[in-house]
């Protein structure tokens, strides 16, 4: 089928995408899942679509996403029918022969493009027989880039309509220790804030997204086509280790290096600024506000120089001065004159500010060269490959040039590989109101150089990627892979030698330990060397010439085929039923116009690098799938039986149960039937965590024996749901009940669904979506969630010893302040009292005495053990435990 595509110019993340979307009334999404792993920074997302055509003729079904450029897409399939159709990476001219096929026979076309600064977009379409359903599968790879102390993992989130069965679950494990985490994005404020729960338990972390579809028609970004915005994961790791952290897997190994407590070292900057006619308007205007704020960010200590130029070179000075008040507010003054005129001599300008650097050569000091400009040279010498040769020639390794191209009409492979050849980067700025912030935040990633001169040095080790770097700055990240030579740890010894201010110093901590990561992941920390190892080599590539380029481009494309990443040099073939076209995805370039901007015809698609890593396999029951949860995440459930996400949820657990680590076991297939369980010699002691605020140890206490909860009672909805703790040996909770109005009941054990409206009983038992008046239950594998208005509840269905039970957790918290049960129970907001004997916590100004102990948390699939301060449940619930006894079911 003929599909046209609408190009169209997208000026930030959060703008609704103008294109002819299909008829929603079509077809139904009606499941969109997002799962989420990071470990070691390095982060595996599948994006999970489950469409069903509701017309009685085919139509043709579309999946489009939006993933981060830096991604690797690892792997696509869809699931017709029970069959599966996986695409596979070939060499690009390979592919291209099929490509072009497609485009003679005049066959339509399916895109990956660049959208906005930081996102690619995938597009695909299907041909879907009448009242048939498609399963889309995507998964995308990428290591996290520390900057400005903090990692982020984007999840943009744009299903194309409401979508009943949403969510979003991300898992974060590392073994150094998780500092902080924090949730931003535009799908994190306002309506949908309520939707999102985080908790962090030291080495570990989950945030789960779960809004309601009438949370997904009213947020700022959402409307009749759903939600259309990103959730932003922030975090860091603890760094207690100067040397870092180096893990292990297979014969691989992994270090990440970040030094903290280091003095900084002053530094001698030189700006070099376009002021060619192009930069009229808002650009000048932009760049003399950012230049004041950075001329305002400058230490003392620092030496600085400011060119403008266009086809002739200014100087505010002709030397580097020092950046006192009097320079300072003189080269300000000089900023605010900046005028836009004449042509553009790049090698001039850049040749000038190098030699300024050159002629002040500073002991103990870092020098640093920044080029901003928006075009091509245009007098002077313009022959690009003339001018990068000069500027080599004069900066001889001396010191990092930072290329910054304004807008989109500059050679931006120009800027690139320049600033590569040069030990620095080159980083795009996009017109847009804030374009000054743009500069102003890159230039806070180089503000304060730590170290000079990094070697990274690893006796032992072979293969290895970049380990010589010429700066590292604060809240920045040096991360070196390679393979431990006969895989022998005792042979393998890490240092790191670089200068800091007028010193040589050595990091070679005979303390560090070399973790091995092999009950984690055998392929990841591998992954991780394979990805940084292509990244390089292209980056080598672009500078190269001759057989050396020739051999970088012919490892880049062995190793990417090896691992099936779509890279510039590969692509992926996607194939569909018989009959229908073969996609062949394409990876744009940064700074490249992607084919996509024409009308094209065959199925084409441009794809994101990828990355492949092994996965659970996926299990097709009826025709359906589902991705299985990320790894160690759990398709869903929270930290505690948590309320919302809000600091003090309150959780149950119990507390001699064992961990239990997530396994392969998530499969799509309908729940066994759970045997009957033992009687025991005496009652369970179930043990309960309440959260507490500011991410400090949660409270716990016990409740013995089969007793019955208030779980949740939400008056102004006429909705309660009560739990019935298990007597026996496993524990858990053994049934749960949701009772809505007077006459809608929906009962849930791990048998199954029993509904009861009226007179009327019905059994469910298998993957079903049930509606019982305004409540919806949706039953997955190891889940039932559960949406009644501005709530969501999610009930895992967890496992000990062969003995199933029912654990339920809050993902959607009520906005209505008159909900009462244990899982509206606000954060625990308690001081510790150090004690001799014992310790004292103070709770409304009473002083409680506390015993640190720890429970399992069955409210995540991994089942991880807490810590807690244990103490009686009246002290820890300020009131008596009988407020939350319920009579009946």
């Amino acid at each position: 089928m003929e599909r046209a595509v609408v190009q169209i110019t997208l000026f930030g993340l959060l703008l609704a995408l103008v294109t002819t979307l299909p008829n929603k009334d079509d077809w139904d999404i009606y499941s969109f899942h997002i799962n989420s792993t990071v470990t070691s920074r390095y982060a595996t997302t599948v994006i999970t679509s489950r469409v069903a055509n509701r017309m009685d003729e085919p139509k043709e079904i579309e999946f489009q996403v939006r993933i981060p450029k830096n991604a690797f897409i690892s792997k696509f399939r869809m699931f017709i029918d029970g069959q599966e159709y996986d695409g596979v990476v070939k060499a690009k001219e390979q592919a291209q022969q099929q490509y072009t096929e497609a485009v003679s026979r005049g066959q339509s076309a399916g895109l990956v493009s660049s959208v906005g600064r930081t996102l690619e977009e995938f597009k695909t379409s299907v041909n879907v027989a009448a009242h048939k359903k498609v399963t889309f599968e995507l998964t995308y790879e990428e290591l996290l880039k520390r900057k400005l102390g903090k990692y982020e993992l984007q999840i943009h989130a744009r299903p194309m309509q409401p979508v009943k069965d949403f969510k979003v679950d991300i898992y974060i494990h590392e073994q150094a220790g998780i500092n902080f985490i924090d949730v931003k994005g535009g799908l994190s404020t306002k309506a949908l804030a309520n939707a999102i729960t985080s908790t962090h338990a030291d080495k570990q972390a989950w945030v789960y997204f779960y809004p309601t579809e009438d949370q997904q028609k009213t947020c700022d970004s959402c409307g009749d086509q759903g939600m259309n915005g990103d959730l932003v994961i922030v975090y860091d790791v603890k760094r207690d280790n100067s040397m870092g952290d180096i893990k292990k897997s297979a014969g691989y190994f992994v270090h990440h290096f970040a030094p903290s407590n280091l003095q900084r070292i002053p530094k001698n900057v030189v700006f070099v600024i376009d002021q060619s006619g192009s930069m009229h308007g808002r650009k000048i205007q932009q760049t003399r506000i950012a230049l004041i704020h950075i001329l305002n960010d400058l230490a003392e200590d620092d030496y600085f120089g400011l060119i403008t130029f266009d086809s002739s070179i200014f100087h505010w000075k002709r030397e580097l001065v020092q950046a006192n008040k009097e320079n300072l507010d003189s080269a300000k003054k000089f900023a605010e004159r900046i005028q836009d005129r004449g042509a553009t001599d790049i090698n001039q300008a850049v040749l000038e500010g190098a030699r300024m650097l050159n002629a002040h050569p500073r002991e103990g000091s870092a020098s640093i060269l920044i080029l901003l400009t928006d075009g091509d040279p245009t007098t002077g010498v313009t022959n690009l490959e003339k001018i990068q040769s000069n500027v080599r020639k004069a900066i001889r390794d001396k010191f990092p040039l930072y290329c910054l191209g304004f807008g989109f009409d500059v050679n931006f492979e120009f800027l690139e590989k320049m600033a590569l050849q040069n030990n620095g980067v080159a980083r795009r700025i996009y017109e847009d109101s804030d374009a000054d912030l743009q500069l102003k935040g890159f230039y806070e990633e180089v503000a304060t150089p730590l170290l000079t001169d990094v070697s990274m040095i690893y006796v032992g080790g072979t293969n290895l990627t970049q380990t010589n770097f010429s700066h590292y700055y604060n809240g920045s990240e040096i991360v070196v892979a390679g393979q431990i030579t006969d895989n022998n740890i005792e042979t393998f010894i890490p240092q790191v030698v670089a200068i800091s201010t007028k010193r040589r110093v050595v990091f070679s901590d005979t303390n560090t330990t070399v973790q091995s990561t092999e009950a984690v992941s055998d392929s990841n920390i591998q992954r991780v060397w394979a990805y940084l190892t292509v990244k390089q080599l292209l980056d080598k590539e672009l500078q190269l010439s001759g057989p050396e380029k020739e051999n970088a481009n012919k490892e880049a494309l062995r190793l990417s085929l090896k691992y099936s990443f779509v890279t510039p040099l590969t692509s992926m073939v996607v194939t569909k039923p018989p009959g229908e076209n073969t996609d062949v995805l394409h990876k744009p370039k940064e700074g490249e116009t992607p084919q996509a901007r024409q009308p094209l015809h065959g199925h084409a698609m441009l794809l994101p690098d990828i990355h492949r890593r092994s996965h659970p396999r996926l299990r097709v029951i009826s025709g359906q799938a589902a991705a299985p949860p990320a790894a160690g995440a759990g398709a869903s459930g929270g930290v505690f039986l948590n309320y919302g996400g809000l600091p003090g949820s309150i959780g149950a657990m119990d507390y001699d149960m064992s961990y239990d680590a997530f396994d392969d076991a998530m499969m799509v297939e309908p729940a066994s039937m759970a045997p009957a369980i033992a009687a025991t010699t005496g009652p369970l002691s179930h043990r309960f965590l309440l959260k507490s605020e500011n991410q400090s140890l949660p409270l716990c206490f016990d409740v013995t024996g089969g007793v019955l909860l208030k779980l949740l009672h939400h008056p102004n909805r006429e909705l309660s749901v009560n739990g019935e703790l298990d007597s026996g040996a496993h524990g858990g909770f053994k049934r749960i009940a949701i009772h809505f109005k007077t006459d809608q009941h929906i009962q849930v054990d791990t048998n199954g669904i029993t509904v009861r409206e009226g007179q009327a009983e019905t059994q469910h038992t298998g993957l079903d979506l049930i509606t019982v008046g305004s409540v919806t239950v949706i039953r997955r594998d190891k889940e039932i969630d559960v949406t009644a208005g501005d709530i969501r509840m999610v009930i895992l269905i967890q496992e000990k010893g062969h003995q199933q039970f029912l654990w339920p957790v809050i993902r959607q918290k009520p906005s209505d302040s008159s909900v009462t049960g244990i899982l509206a129970l606000k954060p625990a907001v308690y001081v510790e009292v150090l004690q001799t004997h014992s310790t004292k916590l103070k709770i409304n100004n009473q002083d409680i005495s506390a015993t640190r102990s720890n429970a399992v948390d069955y409210s995540i699939v991994s089942s991880p053990t807490l810590d807690c301060w244990l103490m009686p449940a009246e002290s820890a619930l300020q009131r008596p435990l009988d407020d939350f006894i319920a009579s009946q079911l």
